[in-house]
């Protein structure tokens, strides 16, 4: 296997700060369940809500809001479960989301309408990838007193185009309906504040920000008890049972916190190396479509270039990236070993031929300009070589 020595899929997982590894190693040796009565349970205790003050601190919310889960997955499907079920109690049986959601939201919903007849509505979004907000409107609209939930993610994984969340958040509270919002690419590099947004509910993940795998958040708002997935002892609020675990929750903690800490600068730091990797890239493939909102625009996160070859096959040029010691995304699924495009360009309008040729490139706290000189240096060649194998296997 070659060596990697440009690590650019930062969006996929981040490596783990220093602080959290530390934080980590500090309480993975102690014994202490945070449920028990005895003085090992008491410290472990101290440690997860200590933990959870600053976590929810450094998010603008308050600690009783912070319901810890094993992860973005889990956090989102108790998020679009938890109110399909208790907007059927209500007599709400609609659930609206945007075309270009995570798996980890569109999943769920699709088990949802499958397997609990709730009725799912996808609002579009525009070439940029920005959703519509006026076919959010539309849709509110039509029947408002059956919508259970509106979910719309803070910034898009793949394109990296951030959303209008506080339009949704004012569209929806004119008919009073609950908002949810999945902001694990946005945690670690946008300033969010979970009062201010105006949010019922809120996804974060501890990985995708320096963290460990394994942990991450639903912030809850205070008066809300979605119905649980898991049932057993009652920890985290009543929402979400299972031992909590220390460790992975202060490593959670200190990841947030450095992330926090250096935001700013780092996220300065990503895009100049965005910036300068998308200037490359022009420069050496004048083909090349850059997709997501235009550069040096507000609503673009600082670490997620995406871009389509003309004329490619992204697995055949992520194998061959690969091989030369450089890690990104196909951004794409492969179904039965079949390479298809992903929901998310062909939502913005892309081809799907074009859709099928993109990349994205992700950057993160230890990603350096020899990361992207390594990619400039490599990728022309790799793109002549992609698109001479397209032709000799389909003839055109």
């Amino acid at each position: 296997m070659p060596e990697t020595t440009a690590y650019l899929d930062h969006a996929a997982t981040t490596p783990m700060v220093p602080e959290a590894v530390a934080a980590f190693a500090e309480h993975a040796g102690r014994a202490g369940n945070a449920s028990s009565l005895h003085s090992a349970g008491r410290n472990a205790r101290r440690v997860v809500e200590e933990s959870r003050e600053l976590i929810a601190d450094r998010f603008g919310a308050v600690p009783s809001e912070v319901v810890f889960t094993s992860g973005g997955t889990e956090a989102n499907n108790l998020a679009l479960k938890g109110f399909a079920w208790l907007g059927r109690v209500e007599g709400r049986e609609r659930v609206i989301v945007s075309a270009i959601e995570h798996h980890a939201v569109l999943d769920p919903v699709d088990w949802l309408l499958e397997h609990e007849d709730v009725e799912v509505a996808t609002i579009p979004v525009d070439r940029s990838g920005l959703l519509e907000i006026k076919a959010l409107h539309d849709e509110l609209a039509n029947d408002p007193a059956s919508v259970a939930l509106v979910s719309v993610m803070w910034a898009n994984n793949e394109v990296g185009t951030v959303q209008p969340v506080a339009a949704v958040v004012a569209a929806a509270a004119e008919h009073g309906i609950r908002v949810h919002s999945d902001a694990v690419q946005a945690a670690g590099h946008l300033g969010l504040d979970f009062a201010a947004s105006g949010l019922d509910a809120m996804t974060i993940s501890a990985h995708k920000l320096g963290g460990p795998i394994g942990i991450g958040a639903l912030f809850l708002r205070r008066e809300l008890d979605p119905v649980p997935l898991l049932h057993g002892g009652g920890q985290e609020r009543q929402v979400r049972s299972g031992t909590v675990p220390t460790a992975l929750v202060a490593s959670f903690a200190a990841a947030v916190d450095t992330a926090a800490t250096h935001r700013d600068e780092r996220s300065a730091r990503l895009e100049g190396l965005r910036s300068r990797l998308e200037e490359g890239i022009r420069h050496a493939d004048p083909t090349a479509l850059v997709n997501g909102a235009d550069a040096g625009a507000d609503n673009r996160l600082p670490n997620i270039l995406h871009v389509a070859f003309p004329g490619c096959e992204a697995e055949t040029l992520l194998l061959m990236l690969d091989a030369e010691g450089i890690a990104c995304s196909a951004g794409s699924a492969c179904a039965a070993g079949v390479p298809q495009a992903s929901h998310v360009p062909l939502a913005m309008g892309l081809d799907a031929p074009i859709a099928r040729g993109s990349l994205r490139f992700s950057f993160g706290h230890t990603s350096t300009d020899a990361d992207v000189d390594a990619v400039l240096a490599a990728l022309p060649a790799i793109i002549e070589r992609s698109r001479a194998a397209s032709l000799l296997r389909t003839g055109r």
